[in-house]
């Protein structure tokens, strides 16, 4: 946990800006829901900005690494665990306390209110926590998806994968399709991180740990089929204190094409505290 307390004293002191590109491993399927099915198109297609272009959203990289961070950090039992919603066969949890030092409340926020625990008593909230951690939408990085791709493919920018769901009594098959961004294509993702408080500067190395995570992990649907494995490289990080806004301060940077070891080497190391001067 974090040395945040009760009394911990909230002024932005500046923002952590981390940026890089996220690579396709196998195929990465991210659904636009069932309400943009297009005859003739994939039963399940990925979702596409407004020029038709796949992207990754922010809040689904967001919402996997807060995933994998609760469930890193022990926050995934019932215990822990509050109803977002209730609806039946579509219920969904997450982890949410009124402790100071919750590192996962800290970094993605919580709101007061009453909250229904999965397990144990009702949660009666007032403490409101404002999200340090932004994640913005990944755009896809037009030029990964080269000539000799496009040749194999189903459309200009994506694939069409074909499944089998097999009923375990009849054997008869259930064919379905599933859109995917192909394997090699690149998107460029863009995280910022607000430093509120001193004792904000000892969240970065969860983010990095996040991250690590997410390699070993899938991001997207049909991770357990083969989908979603991806790899993050080039990456970016920069230091912007308050006086970059104030009075146009030069940015500092911290970081500059490296890897995700590279990444948890800085914000590991014993000097990286002092880096992030006002």
């Amino acid at each position: 946990m974090s040395s945040h307390t009760a009394q911990t004293e909230l002024k932005l002191i500046g923002k952590l800006i981390l940026e890089g590109d996220i690579t396709c491993q196998t195929g990465l399927h991210i659904g636009a829901g069932k309400g943009s099915l297009e005859i003739g198109g994939a039963d399940n297609p990925v979702v596409k900005d407004a020029f038709g272009l796949p992207y990754i959203p922010g809040s689904s990289l967001r919402g996997k690494l807060r995933s994998m961070l609760e469930q890193s950090s022990g926050m995934a039992s019932p215990g822990e665990l509050v109803y977002v919603s209730k609806r039946k066969g579509q219920e969904v949890r997450i982890h949410q306390s009124d402790r100071p030092d919750d590192e996962i409340c800290l970094l993605f926020g919580r709101n007061p209110g009453r909250m229904e625990r999965v397990g144990g008593e009702t949660l009666e909230s007032n403490t409101a926590t404002p999200a340090r951690l932004t994640v913005y939408d990944a755009p896809l990085i037009t030029e990964s998806i080269t000539p000799q791709m496009r040749e194999n493919m189903d459309d200009e920018l994506t694939e069409v994968k074909s499944e089998n769901a097999i009923d375990r009594i009849t054997s008869q098959a259930n064919p379905r399709t599933l859109e995917r961004v192909p394997a090699g294509a690149r998107f460029h993702f863009r995280i910022v991180m607000d430093i509120l408080c001193p004792e904000d500067r000892d969240l970065l190395p969860r983010v990095a740990e996040g991250l690590r995570l997410l390699e070993d992990d899938s991001l997207g649907g049909g991770g357990s089929r083969g989908n979603g494995r991806v790899a993050l490289s080039n990456l970016k990080l920069v230091w912007r204190g308050r006086s970059f806004y104030a009075s146009g301060t030069a940015e500092q940077e911290l970081l500059a094409s490296a890897d995700l070891a590279g990444l948890q080497a800085v914000v590991t190391g014993s000097d990286f505290a002092e880096k992030l001067a006002e």
